[in-house]
């Protein structure tokens, strides 16, 4: 018999006790430590991974379940961009426009003493097309050239408006008018953007 195994069989039987636990004990840790913690650290990863994926399947369930309102949504609000480009002139609109304000002024009573376009400012797709304005008439038909405007098939926004200096003349009550009438220019980003990323004459 070998002599160490016989000298283990020689031991008290509570060495013998203690010496099977601290191996059970041996043999557990070396089993914690190479086979159940990986094990566990995967399940737990694995457990993440399922919980991240049942989100962003019921969040993509949700989407799907909402895609027909906002195709309904986009649609609307397609159709309203559509309707605001119509108000808004093109290059060549612009001088006819402008000649229109001008006409509905005289066809309100008043006198344009002086019509001067400012410089045109450039806001993404449109650009601001002001222009100055003094006019000579009455309170009433001020208001009538304001109300007239307004009903303009184009945008025409007035603004800065100024009265003042009344005076009598022919039996009418007279205003010296200020302000600024500004309609709005659309303006094609690709035309005035190519693949260059410059407007045209930008090389100039």
């Amino acid at each position: 018999m070998n002599p160490k195994v016989e000298k283990f069989l020689n031991l008290p039987n509570y060495q013998k006790l203690l010496f099977l636990l601290l191996s059970c004990l041996v043999i557990f840790g070396i089993f914690w430590l190479i086979v159940f913690q990986p094990m566990k650290e995967e399940l737990d990863r694995l457990e993440n991974q399922k919980i991240s994926l049942e989100r962003t399947l019921a969040e993509n369930r949700r989407i799907a379940n909402d895609l027909p309102k906002f195709r309904a949504e986009y649609e609307n609000l397609q159709k309203q961009l559509e309707i605001a480009l119509k108000e808004l002139p093109d290059k060549k609109e612009i001088p006819s426009l402008l000649v229109g304000i001008s006409d509905l002024a005289k066809n309100s009573g008043l006198e344009v003493v002086e019509f001067k376009p400012a410089t045109i400012v450039t806001k993404g797709f449109y650009a601001e097309v002001p222009v100055s304005l003094r006019l000579t008439g009455s309170f009433h038909e001020v208001a009538m050239f304001c109300y007239q405007v307004g009903n303009m098939t184009r945008i025409v926004n007035l603004s800065d408006l100024k009265l003042g200096n009344a005076k009598v003349s022919d039996g009418r009550n007279l205003l010296s008018i200020e302000c600024k009438a500004t309609t709005f220019q659309f303006v094609d980003t690709v035309a005035a953007n190519p693949a260059t990323g410059k407007g045209k004459g930008a090389n100039r």
